[in-house]
């Protein structure tokens, strides 16, 4: 919960407008109730048998995750996973060079 407890500074702070953290199943609860309790919207989703991706911030931020659809971070297409890394405050520049890396891959 150390974790979670940095991003929401940073979230609260302006920082960030999207949050990406990966845990554990056994956590979903206690950081569900505590989103609840900070009136932060968010999004669940299941990785596996052990683990979950939860995203939390800006309303809108979510609501075009909830609209992108996707299952797996691993099965993104290069334009989701470039706007999911502009969404999360990745540096720009090399979520570009990430692109253009990824498109490269998949024209061969």
């Amino acid at each position: 919960m150390k974790v979670i407890g940095h991003y929401l500074y940073e979230y609260k702070k302006g920082l960030r407008n999207l949050v990406l953290y990966t845990g554990n199943m056994n956590e979903k609860s206690a950081i569900e109730k505590k989103l609840k309790m900070e009136n932060i919207s968010y999004y669940i989703q299941k990785v596996n048998g052990t683990k979950i991706n939860i995203f939390f911030g800006d309303l809108v931020c979510i609501e075009v995750l909830e609209r992108i659809k996707f299952k797996s971070l691993s099965k993104l297409t290069e334009e989701q996973d470039f706007i999911l890394g502009i969404m999360l405050g990745y540096d720009r520049l090399k979520q570009c060079k990430r692109y253009i890396k990824r498109k490269q891959l998949v024209r061969k």
